[in-house]
Order: structure tokens, then sequence, then C-alpha cells
């Protein structure tokens, strides 16, 4: 997420039943006005975050370099961020000191569900993760989509597992 990657954008592929009009690109700052907070409140609870507060934790982000990215979908039609995911790079001692990519908060609009945005968000993730040097990506998901995870490649592996704090 560094400034020179946020100007980044791709296509990602070119499958003609795919809505490849609209590019991937990585987060930026303007997103928080377009919607990208909205969205993420229909994967998980997401409160109102200020545009400071916004800002503040992009710029953490973005210091991560590419050990952690956050990638958008905008529709220009309505200048909107239809579809988002992240990706994390944990560095491991294991494996020769290998790379394990993270794949996190993968969602798309309720209304532009249906074009295989999701599956190129992944793609794209999977893809900066395979570059990054990392050995294997996961993610966590609800059994409801085990099935969107196997077509974009995943294959189940163990149990996921949660401890929360309360506040």
């Amino acid at each position: 997420m560094d400034s020179e990657a946020s100007n980044d954008t791709r296509t990602g592929d070119t499958d003609p039943d795919t809505d490849d009009l609209l590019p991937i690109r990585y987060l930026e700052i303007s997103d928080h006005a377009k919607g990208f907070v909205e969205l993420l409140g229909q994967l998980s609870p997401c409160p109102p975050i200020s545009v400071a507060e916004f800002c503040s934790r992009f710029a953490e982000l973005a210091a991560l370099g590419d050990d952690h990215i956050i990638c958008v979908i905008e529709d220009p039609k309505t200048s909107r961020i239809v579809a988002t995911g992240s990706v994390f790079v944990e560095k491991k001692f294991l494996r020769g000191c290998g790379k394990v990519g993270h794949i996190e908060d993968v969602v798309v609009d309720g209304a532009a569900r249906c074009r295989r945005l999701g599956q190129r968000v992944v793609r794209f993730l999977a893809e900066h993760a395979r570059v990054a040097g990392c050995y294997k990506v996961i993610l966590d998901c609800t059994s409801e989509l085990r099935g969107f995870y196997e077509k974009c490649g995943f294959v189940e592996k163990n149990v996921q597992m949660a401890m929360y704090f309360q506040d």
C-alpha cells in the first residue's frame, strides 16, 4: 500500500464472464468517501470511522508496504467501492524463514454479486502473496462460503479457532 502502489491499477483476469471493466486497485484515502467502511459493514460489524481515524489507520498500514495490502474495485458509474479484500504477509521461522499470506475481509457489495468480482479480488490477493514469496496463502471462511473459495483454488485444511476479547 505504499504511495506508488496505491496508484497501480490492474484489471486482473480477462474472463468474458467477469466484469473486468472494473479495475482492481489498491486502497486510497479517498475511498473513505466512496463507501469503503460501509462495504466492510456487509461482512462484519463496522461502526462509522471518521476521516481522521481512517487516515491514521491508512498511514499505519501503508508503512507496512507490501506486507499488508488492501485492494478494492470501484464502480466508475457510481464512484462507490463494490468489492474489497486484504492480504498480510506473516514472516515465520518455519520453512527456512518462510512467509505465509493471510487473506482477510473479502466482501462484495450485495448489489454487485454474481459478477465474479469476489473471485477477481481473491485471485489478486493470492497472486500478491505468491509474488511476495509466500509458500502458501490461507483464509478463514464460513461453511456457506466453502464452495466459493474452492472455485478460487483453495482446499479445506484444519480447523479455525478463535478467542474474542471484550472491549
